[in-house]
């Protein structure tokens, strides 16, 4: 096959979702299927390890973006001959000019099912396009099955088009030294009691003030102090957040670190007893599965796709009920067996994702599109 892939993204959305997956599928399809060739639309540096011999990279100015996704790209598709183009970042920037086979990956639509937590601006702009990108596609992937579900909820006559190909966790993401991980963790921030974690940005469908309302509530049952540490950026609740530990009386046990760079992660999760996840939405909800993939014991959401990553690796709560998450969270930190216990099964669970696979049914969904009798 003749493959072009749209990774401005990787550079765009570096530290996201959709810049970490763009990254990963083009990273092992391009290794593990020689066969094809990949013409790859770049913007800004960093494109050294994506060239091989068979690929190319077509360089893009983001400031004259509308020029190369309207104009530009689809007369060298067609020059190219290119036989399927993919669109990774939600299918945003696709065109009615391009004439081959066109796959976009829409990750989510919380836009549709939680309007209210997302930004005016980029509401607006998901809400606009998106039943043209879903009309435009010739297939479309997504990363769960609630995700799958959600889009034919909305655009049944997507149905048939649509290839779940959920993702993985980083190889980064993996069993660490505990005892190094926390002496790291003490020496960055100063850390020094027994903690849980919360990594996963402050929008209010992350439902980050249940857990710090929760903890609260058991931190004083518990057998040793621990704290709560809770990892981003400062935007989105954070202040709401922060505010509101204080007026829980219990901020002296809550660390809120601001952003943490990406190789410190893998260590949090391995240095803390629990990673604890309330979200009250994901389109796959990768938080999680990095955590089980340490083998650190989960407790999270029973809604939305988080039940597909998790199944027995994890302890599912209902996300909307503070006293599920309390017992749940009194039972395993004073329970050293039931944390045993959930690390194996939190291993045994994330093995069975990888980006390999992820890549492996992306160029199958590939085939099923350009060949749709084989489907």
């Amino acid at each position: 096959m003749k493959i072009a892939i749209d990774a401005r993204g990787i550079n765009w959305y570096k530290g996201t979702g959709i810049g970490t997956y763009t990254e990963k599928i083009l990273k092992f399809i391009i290794k593990d299927h020689m066969e094809n060739f990949y013409d790859i639309y770049w913007s800004g540096s960093n494109y050294k390890n994506f060239m091989q011999n068979n690929t190319k990279i077509i360089m893009a100015s983001r400031r004259q973006h509308r020029f190369f996704e309207q104009y530009y790209f689809p007369e060298h598709l067609k020059r190219e001959a290119v036989d399927i183009y993919h669109i990774p970042q939600n299918g945003i920037g696709i065109s009615e000019n391009i004439r081959c086979k066109k796959v976009v990956t829409i990750h989510d639509l919380i836009p549709y099912v939680l309007p209210e937590t997302v930004g005016k601006g980029y509401l607006e702009k998901f809400l606009k396009e998106m039943p043209d990108i879903i009309n435009l596609s010739d297939g479309i992937i997504t990363v769960s099955d609630c995700s799958k579900k959600d889009i034919i909820k909305f655009f049944p006559m997507a149905e048939d088009k649509i290839f779940v190909t959920p993702l993985a966790a980083d190889e980064k993401y993996r069993p660490l030294e505990k005892d190094i991980c926390k002496y790291k963790v003490k020496t960055e921030y100063n850390i020094e009691n027994p903690f849980i974690l919360y990594i996963g940005g402050f929008s209010p469908r992350k439902n980050v003030s249940s857990l710090i309302n929760a903890f609260s509530r058991v931190h004083k049952n518990l057998d040793r102090n621990y704290d709560l540490i809770i990892v981003g950026s400062n935007k989105d609740e954070l202040d709401m957040l922060k505010n509101l530990s204080l007026n829980l009386n219990i901020i002296k046990n809550i660390k809120f670190t601001g952003f943490v760079e990406e190789k410190m992660l893998p260590i949090l999760y391995n240095a803390c007893d629990a990673f604890i996840y309330p979200s009250l939405y994901e389109g796959f909800g990768l938080p999680p599965l990095e955590a089980m993939s340490c083998g650190t014991p989960v407790i999270t959401s029973d809604i939305s796709s988080i039940p597909e990553v998790v199944e027995n690796g994890g302890i599912l709560i209902n996300p909307f009920d503070i006293k599920s998450l309390m017992y749940s969270m009194e039972a395993l930190l004073n329970d050293e067996n039931i944390r045993h216990d959930l690390s194996s099964k939190a291993l045994k669970q994330a093995s069975k994702f990888s980006w390999k696979k992820t890549s492996e049914n992306t160029i199958e969904a590939y085939t099923k599109i350009l060949n749709p009798s084989r489907n």
